[in-house]
């Protein structure tokens, strides 16, 4: 993995840093994976699964904080997101990044929870411009499931070490927090939904999702089934909200498969191993 680097990029008329971090660079004749993190996420929160996923399915990542989070440009003290936040990633961050950075080939996608949003939306937008997406627990409406899970969360920062915890991972932790928590629990949000963009996309999708998922039932990944009818789904028994943490080994033996399935057929894997699939998971 090299060193951690920063690219300025312009949004919403300002200069935005963005921290990020490549993997395996020198394998040149190989896919490109792009990493989106979770709504509390950054590159260190990832910590090894991006480089374990890399080097077992021999591909090049890109890992990046978006801003607000990690070490890229914190939000502004009075800024808050609006209820099309993960729009705008999608839409407007993540094209300039992949610009600023001269990536000119198609990547893959892999997104969690808020990133697998941002990555079905940027799919949405731009149907010619990824390769494949490998979405995991990502949201496509608002539950009052989730919503519970998000209301104890801030519940836990302002009365556990929870903030302490986090802080490992931003430099400004309450950019992060408070980014994502307000407006996830704002009532302007209750009715936001991404389930009418979806039939624009036309790369394949692996669907990905915890059983015991506490933030979301397994309709967000079935939703995706029932319009999509290249998406292959992934339920992972005895897994909650993070599956990368929860059963890596699961999670990188199938997305190694899926990229093999879909850009490498016909030409021979980089061999590696990968524990096969346990019998509490579901492979449909």
């Amino acid at each position: 993995m090299s060193a951690i680097e920063f690219v300025d990029i312009d949004w919403q008329g300002r200069h935005v840093r963005i921290e990020h971090q490549w993997i395996g660079p020198e394998r040149r004749d190989r896919p490109l994976v792009v990493f989106l993190h979770e709504g509390l996420g950054s590159v260190a929160m990832w910590k090894d699964f991006p480089q374990a996923l890399c080097d077992a399915a021999h591909v090049r990542g890109l890992v990046y904080s978006r801003p607000g989070y990690g070490r890229s440009t914190p939000r502004a003290a009075a800024e808050r997101w609006s209820a099309n936040f993960m729009h705008a990633q999608a839409h407007e961050v993540l094209p300039a990044l992949l610009e600023a950075l001269y990536v000119k080939e198609k990547p893959w996608l892999l997104g969690h929870s808020d990133g697998g949003s941002i990555a079905l939306l940027y799919a949405s937008r731009f149907p010619n411009a990824a390769a494949g997406l490998v979405v995991v627990a990502p949201h496509l409406m608002v539950e009052e499931y989730g919503l519970a899970s998000i209301r104890t969360a801030r519940e836990a920062y302002a009365t556990t070490d929870l903030k302490e915890k986090l802080a490992r991972y931003h430099e400004d932790v309450d950019s992060a927090f408070k980014g994502w928590n307000d407006i996830w629990l704002d009532p302007s949000f209750r009715t936001w939904t991404i389930e009418a963009e979806l039939p624009a996309i036309t790369c394949p999708i692996l669907a990905v999702q915890g059983v015991d998922d506490e933030y979301g039932t397994l309709e967000h990944i079935h939703g995706i089934a029932r319009r999509l009818p290249q998406t292959q789904l992934l339920e992972l028994a005895g897994c909650g909200h993070s599956p990368h943490r929860d059963q890596p080994a699961a999670l990188i033996r199938a997305v190694q498969e899926f990229i093999d399935q879909h850009a490498l057929a016909g030409a021979s894997a980089a061999s590696s191993f990968i524990p096969p699939l346990s019998p509490t998971e579901t492979f449909l």
